[in-house]
């Protein structure tokens, strides 16, 4: 089974419940995170997740739209990437 994979970057001023709150939605939405990383610098909360968005429950564009509106409401700048992009920019 092949994976699509999308990278999800997380910026903002630390706060509880972060990532509890982003990995409920993409769970509520039948997302799997492949892999995440998040560190805490200064005050500042960064993180990076790629998640495998085939048996997605919703589009990458209504995905998308969902994390930026939660991002808004925690003040936090989400953004989704899709792998391919990331494939094209270093391709030969």
């Amino acid at each position: 089974m092949e994976k699509e994979l999308i990278f999800i970057t997380v910026i903002g001023k630390d706060q509880k419940g972060i990532v509890a709150k982003i990995s409920n939605l993409l769970y509520k939405k039948n997302i799997n995170i492949e892999d995440i990383v998040q560190k805490i610098i200064q005050e500042h909360f960064v993180m990076a997740m790629m998640v495998d968005i085939k048996d997605a429950k919703c589009s990458l564009e209504k995905l998308s739209r969902e994390l930026t509106e939660l991002g808004k409401k925690l003040n936090l700048i989400i953004q989704v990437h899709h792998e391919n992009i990331f494939k094209m920019m270093h391709r030969i």
